[in-house]
This record gives structure tokens, C-alpha cells and sequence, in this order.
């Protein structure tokens, strides 16, 4: 409650700022920002006045709003790789700017750096957070052909790989579930293809990278670690242009262009593996297992539409699966496994006046896992999902130069899917029970505002009403000690199970020591409704997705942040250090002795029990943005624990993606003109499992016992990527603009472990018997060409 009262002082000085002299007259200048070859819009814009150094960003649709005193001023357009624009303003009325930005080459000779530029890295309130432009991303180390937009991620500090063959991300001691991912404001519920070798993004589709790991802003909830926000490009509504790949593994095309010159555009990428499909030639037609395979696609669409100067729509859509198969001539026994995301997004902006913009949207996302096993006569199939109706609408308000308000609502109808089985022996039906859904509503409200309280000082104060429920139809069943149903309780359609209304404050604090560097602070709560249920040391495709229910509370997170910025040398170089401590109340895990079958005919929350959680740690970032030479470099000291009183003997344990130590470099070397090196090297301490300690007999029966939780830590994982990039003309009126990527996956051939399992040998009545733990390794060196072009 003392944290509800600071934040809710902090938003009174915002309505005491908002008394201004009210004799003084005062205009706004607006208008949009987009990109002058393509005509896309260029969310994240610096647009301020030269003179004061006041000003503000384009919000995600490249919209910007300066309300000031009457006079003249310079205003000033910036951008990353962009030519800056500057114009002198009389300003006797309101005024609307609209700028296109022509892109620059970036490199050292070129680029002129001034006192009056805006760094963000200093002067935001911005904690954990970063910006990541696609176009500059692609300057980084490509494998296979293509960056990876969620592997660049995971080489910040603060954000740890799962593993390989691990599909999920870990930021700041949370778990894979307690990460926002969204794709066009659609929830995207497992970001990766091949167990986390390719994420489910084609960065061809996709124009901002927005990821949220400290301080998280009152209009992003429903997660407590952090928000990866991914924005896809508009279509070029100029020119028709078309790009792609060929790989050795994958290939990917895009086309884009305009639909009505200036007023509506398209974009169409899509990409496929097709290993499967290159290796049947070479498999001998009586291997048993002819047919086996695997691969993924994915399809990104998107088309826009501008009504007028205060109206536009947008209509964008993704859907993607990965497919395994498993066929074996001999026993006749075959599997096949298919999972994957599906989105739709509808969106409408409108502009109220220079001062209000309000953005709609109605939001479709669905995941869906199932697995299908057939032999002879026997089949069996288990399936698992979440399906998601969004209705939001979001509004920016700009008051004046010192503010920038957004409020908002959010609703959100879920359905999951928790593990459903269905199969048949010989004709005859297997009785598993019908398919089971669970059913939840979740709404917020928010408001939040960036306020430059004096030159030096500037706060984002925000506050997010939310509120979760579990309705019916739903039936709660009620088991003894024995784990048998004593008794049950009948909910129909629409009755409210269990409802969980909360409220979650922000607030972040920037104070500037001078223009080149800053101390920040931030304090966040954050509630959770949904959670991810696994029995694996891994996070996998079968993960379950679960709501709150009577049993399952809500997960809560605290916050506290303090960090320190520093540029250098004319903004060339950025530097952070910043410091965490979280707590995380309500984590769910399931109970010893759990089986997959469990929860089949009954609650799975029967089968869960619930803990406390604990983070902290200091990570620190150097970073080169401009010049011929760009990359950085990220460290991660962390801590992360877990205590559950059915858990471990009620003792502290380490959480199993609890890494001490986390390291990447990341280097990006324009050779010439013509070469691009490109190079990365991760070290992370390895992952934690749980493996017995000791073995004994009892009445002639083998007893393990496994000690403490996850007491085992693995190898260090590391490994070194390198990348060549040869652009063989380079002329800017060459039509075909076309270009080679080599690249080598895990360089020497490091052995990075999957998992360890204990093998058995020897007999216990001459005393030879032992156990001997045995390492399984996934992905070797791995070599790649591939061919890009565009036209």
C-alpha cells in the first residue's frame, strides 16, 4: 500500500505541473514520420526543439505532438541511419509537419555526431530496456542467411538461452512463462522452431525490436519477467520489391509494394526447411525409417490502408507450424507431432486532434500442440493449446512538451486446452473422458506518463487496474489424501469460478548527472494469470499453458532497479550498469512423484503446488553503435532461487536456469565494401538438474536417493559463431541487389549438453554394480551457405 501511495503523489505533482500560466498562449506542431523510399512509418523518432533540447519519440505508428509557447524554434527529425531535418518554425497556430527521412550509410567517415542530438540511452526513463531496428540488426553476425531476431535478444545481459533444444528464454530469473511475447500486439505463445534453433520470426517481415526486461510500462501486463515487443513492417507503398534466400537449410521470399501508391501497401513473407525433403534421395528405400522427417514454414501477411490524414487501418496475420514425423517400416509404428502459432491482428488509428491519438485493435492468437501415434491396430492422440480473443484500445496523449500521457483498456477471452487424449484398439474407442476446457476473462486499465519534472529530472509514473477470472463451464473435483475424488462442484457456462482483481503500480525515475550520463531507478508490481505447467528440466513444445483457478493464485512480482548510464565519445560508445532484486510470490511447480497421465479425468491444479521466488543480480553492457566496427559486449552476475514448502523439504533451492555467470561479445567488421564480418562468442554457466546422489538396497530392491533439488549443475555452455558477407555489387542503380552469407554454427565443435542421463551396469551381488552419468549433445559444427537477393 506504501508503494500505491508514492506513485499516486508522483501522479499529483503531474495534475499540479498541468496548472501552466494559463496567459500564455500556446500551438502544437504534428505530424508523421516515415521512411522517404519506402513510406513507412518510423516509430521511435527523436523530434524536439533544437534550442530547448525538449521534445519527444514517435509513438509505434511514427505519430509525434509538441505543444509549446507562441515564437520561433528549430525543430529537428532525427533517426538512426537517417539524415536529420531541421526546420524553423513560426509558430502562430497549430501546425502539421509530416517528414519523410532519407537513409545514410553508416560509417565512421560519415557520420557527424552534434551536442544536439537526443540519446536515449541517457535521457530516458528507461530501465532494461532496448530498441532493436531491424535494419541495423542485420549488420550483426547472419547464420544460415538470416539474423535471428530472438537469438540477438538473448546475447543482451540480463537475458539467458534456455539451451539447446530448449524453445524458451529466461530474463532476470523469471521462467519461459513469464515472458510477453507479441507480434503486431498479438500474443505470440512459443517464439521458436527446432527446440530453439530458429525463432518463429522472419526478420524479413519484421521492422522494431522492443524488449522490456526492468522497469515495465503501465501498458504492458500480464507477465512478470519481461516484454518482447515486435512490430512488422507496413509494405513499401512505393515501389514493388521483392527479397529472399537460398539455403542450404531454409529458403525465405518476400514480396511487398503498393497496393494504391502512398495510400495502401502489402507485404507476403514466407520461409520453409526442406532438409526433409533433400535427405529422402539418399535414404535407402528399405530403411525402417523411410518417411521419417522434419520441418517448419511460416507465413507473415499484413495490408494497410490510409482513410485520411487522421485514419488508418492495418490488417496483419501469422501462422506457422513445426512438423515431426517418425515411420518404421519394420513394426509398422508411426508418429506424427505437429505444433504452431496462428494470429490475426485488426487495427485502426485515428487522430482526435494534434494533441490525442487513439489506436483499436481486435486480436485473434492460438497455439496448438498435438501428438498422433499409431501401430497396427492401436492409435492414441494427445493434444494441448490456448486460444485468445483481444479487444483493446490504447490512446496518446501529448499536453504539452513536458508530458506524454497513455491510457488505456485491454480484455482478453481465453480458452485452454490442458492435456486431452482420445485413441482406439482394434475399432474400439478409448475411454479418456471428453475434451476438457478451461475458461477465463481478463481485463485491465491503465494510465501512464512521461514527465519531465525539471530539466534534470523526469519520471514515468503509471498504474494498471487488472482483473482475472476462471468461469464455467467447469467442474471442480475434490480428492482425500489418497488422491481419489471424494465429492465434485458443477459451474455452468458463465458462472464465475474465481475472480482476482489487482492493481499494479510503475514508476521510473531519471536523473541526468550531465549529457553524457545518467543514474536511473525504477519500482514495478506486476501480476501473472497464466502459467506454464511442465514436468520436463526443459522447456518444450508440451509445455501446458494454465490459467488461475480457486487453487492457482495469481503469480506476483516486486521489482527494485538502480542503474548507471554513460556515453562516450560523442555517443560512438554506450555503457550501462544496472542492478536488480525481484521477488516473485504464488510460482507453481507439480508435485513429486507426478506422472504425464495425471490430471486426465480431473483438475491438473490438483497435482501442483505453489512456492516463492527470488533474483538478483548486476548486469553490464558496452555497446559501439556507429562506425565500421559495431557490436558489444554483455555480462550477467545473477542469483535465482526458489522455495517450496512441498519441495526440497521445505529447504531454498537453486532454480534449474540459475546461471552465475553469462557472457557474450558481439562483433559486426565492414571489411570493405563489399566484405562484412561477423562474429559471436557466448559463455554461460550450465543449467542445474537433478540427479540422485547415491544408491542402496533395501529387502533386494535398488532405493535412489536425489539429495537436494537440482543438485547437479552442468558443463559451461559456450560456443563461437563466425559470418562472412560478400556483397558482390554494391552499386546503388543496380537493380538486382544480391549477396553470399557463410557462416559456421558452434565454430570448434563445442559439445554443449542437452541433457545427462544415468546408465546402469554391472550386479549388485558381486559388487560391480554402478552408475555412470552420460552426456547427450545436440548440435555440432554446422556450416552454411546461403544466397540472398533482392530486386
Amino acid at each position: 500500500m506504501s508503494q500505491i501511495k508514492l506513485l499516486a503523489a508522483s501522479l499529483f505533482l503531474l495534475l499540479i505541473a498541468q496548472i501552466q500560466v494559463f496567459g500564455q498562449q500556446k500551438f502544437t506542431i504534428s505530424g508523421y514520420v516515415k521512411d522517404e523510399a519506402t513510406g513507412e512509418f518510423l516509430p521511435g523518432a527523436n523530434a524536439y526543439i533544437k534550442e530547448s533540447m525538449q521534445g519527444t519519440a514517435t509513438n509505434a505508428y511514427g505519430f509525434y505532438s509538441l505543444t509549446l509557447p507562441a515564437g520561433q524554434y528549430t525543430l529537428v527529425i532525427s533517426f538512426l541511419g537517417y539524415n536529420d531535418i531541421e526546420t524553423t518554425i513560426d509558430l502562430k497556430a497549430d501546425i502539421r509537419k509530416n517528414v519523410s527521412l532519407g537513409s545514410k550509410a553508416i560509417q565512421a567517415k560519415e557520420v557527424v555526431i552534434t551536442e544536439t542530438r537526443i540519446e536515449n540511452n541517457v535521457n530516458s526513463t528507461d530501465m532494461g530496456r532496448v530498441e532493436l531496428q531491424v535494419e541495423q540488426m542485420k549488420k550483426l553476425p547472419a547464420f544460415f542467411g538470416e539474423v535471428d531476431l530472438v537469438k540477438i535478444v538473448q546475447l543482451l545481459p540480463g537475458v539467458k538461452n534456455a539451451g539447446e533444444g530448449n524453445t524458451g528464454m529466461y530474463v532476470r530469473g523469471g521462467g519461459p512463462d513469464q515472458n510477453l511475447v507479441l507480434l503486431d500486439e498479438a500474443v505470440v505463445y512459443n517464439a521458436a522452431h527446432l527446440l530453439g534453433f530458429f525463432s518463429v520470426f522472419n526478420s524479413d517481415a519484421v521492422k522494431t525490436v522492443d524488449l522490456h526486461k526492468g522497469g515495465m510500462p503501465a501498458q504492458y501486463g500480464g507477465r512478470l519477467a519481461s516484454v518482447l515487443d515486435i512490430s512488422m513492417k507496413e509494405g513499401n507503398s512505393k515501389n514493388y520489391k521483392v527479397n529472399g534466400g537460398l539455403g542450404l537449410i531454409s529458403s525465405r521470399l518476400t514480396v511487398q509494394g503498393p497496393i494504391k501508391k502512398d495510400t495502401s501497401s502489402f507485404i507476403v513473407s514466407g520461409r520453409r526447411t526442406y532438409i526433409d525433403v533433400l535427405a529422402q534421395p539418399f535414404i535407402k528405400p528399405d530403411s525402417p525409417t523411410k518417411g521419417s522427417g522434419y520441418f517448419f514454414y511460416d507465413l507473415n501477411t499484413k495490408v494497410n490502408y490510409r482513410l485520411s490524414d487522421k485514419d488508418r487501418l492495418f490488417l496483419s496475420g501469422y501462422f506457422g507450424r513445426d512438423v515431426f514425423t517418425f515411420k518404421s517400416t519394420e513394426s509398422n509404428f508411426n508418429i506424427r507431432i505437429p505444433w504452431g502459432n496462428a494470429t490475426v491482428s485488426a487495427r485502426w488509428n485515428h487522430l482526435f486532434n494534434d494533441k490525442l491519438f487513439l489506436n483499436t485493435s481486435l486480436i485473434f492468437s492460438d497455439y496448438q500442440f498435438e501428438s498422433n501415434i499409431e501401430q497396427t491396430s492401436f492409435s492414441f492422440k494427445v493434444g494441448s493449446g490456448i486460444r485468445d480473443y483481444n479487444a483493446k484500445t490504447d490512446f496518446t496523449w501529448y499536453p504539452n512538451v513536458r508530458h506524454t500521457v497513455r491510457f488505456g483498456l485491454n480484455y482478453i477471452r481465453h480458452r485452454f486446452t490442458p492435456n486431452n487424449a482420445s485413441g482406439e484398439i482394434a475399432g474400439e474407442e478409448l475411454d479418456f473422458g471428453p475434451t476438457v476446457y478451461l475458461y477465463a476473462h481478463e481485463a485491465a486499465a491503465y494510465i501512464g506518463d512521461d514527465f519531465d519534472i525539471t530539466e534534470k529530472l523526469r519520471i514515468h509514473g503509471g498504474l494498471r487496474a487488472s482483473w482475472f477470472a476462471q468461469t464455467g463451464p467447469f467442474t471442480r473435483y475434490y480428492n482425500n489424501d489418497n488422491g481419489l475424488k471424494e465429492d465434485s462442484t458443477v459451474y455452468n457456462k458463465g458462472d464465475i469460478v474465481k475472480a482476482y482483481p489487482n492493481v499494479e503500480p510503475r514508476l521510473m525515475l531519471r536523473y541526468t548527472l550531465n549529457k553524457s550520463s545518467s543514474i536511473k531507478a525504477s519500482f514495478t508490481q506486476n501480476y501473472q494469470y497464466i502459467h506454464i505447467t511442465s514436468l520436463a528440466n526443459q522447456s518444450l513444445p508440451t509445455d501446458l499453458w494454465f490459467p488461475c483457478t480457486a487453487l492457482v493464485k495469481p503469480q506476483f512480482g516486486t521489482q527494485y532497479s538502480l542503474g548507471y548510464y554513460k556515453n562516450f565519445k560523442d555517443n560512438t560508445w554506450e555503457s550501462s550498469i544496472e542492478g536488480y532484486y525481484k521477488t516473485m510470490k504464488n510460482q507453481i511447480e507439480f508435485k513429486d512423484g507426478v506422472l504425464p497421465s495425471s490430471g486426465v479425468n480431473d483438475n491438473l491444479d490438483n497435482y501442483l503446488t505453489f512456492g516463492t521466488g527470488e533474483a538478483y543480480g548486476a548486469e553490464f553492457f558496452l555497446k559501439k553503435a556507429l562506425g565500421k566496427t559495431t557490436g558489444w559486449i554483455g555480462y550477467t552476475l545473477s542469483w535465482t532461487t526458489r522455495t517450496f514448502p512441498e519441495l526440497n523439504g521445505g529447504k531454498k533451492y537453486y532454480a534449474r536456469y540459475d546461471r552465475r555467470h553469462d557472457l557474450s561479445f558481439v562483433l559486426s567488421h565492414e571489411i570493405s565494401d563489399k566484405l562484412t564480418l561477423g562474429a559471436v562468442f557466448v559463455y554461460a554457466s550450465g543449467n542445474l538438474i537433478w540427479l540422485p546422489n547415491s544408491m542402496y538396497f533395501f529387502e533386494g530392491k535398488p532405493v535412489v536417493n536425489y539429495g537436494d533439488r537440482n543438485n547437479y549443475r552442468m558443463p559451461a555452455y559456450h560456443r563461437m559463431d563466425l559470418s562472412l558477407t560478400w556483397t558482390p555489387n554494391k552499386k546503388p542503380d543496380k537493380r538486382l541487389k544480391s549477396s553470399w552469407n557463410f557462416s559456421v554454427y558452434n565454430v570448434y565443435s563445442r559439445l554443449n549438453p542437452y541433457f545427462i542421463y544415468l546408465e546402469t551396469s554391472g550386479s549388485a551381488l558381486d559388487g560391480t554394480l554402478k552408475n555412470t552419468a552420460n552426456m547427450v549433445s545436440l548440435f555440432p559444427i554446422i556450416p552454411s551457405v546461403t544466397y540472398n537477393f533482392s530486386f
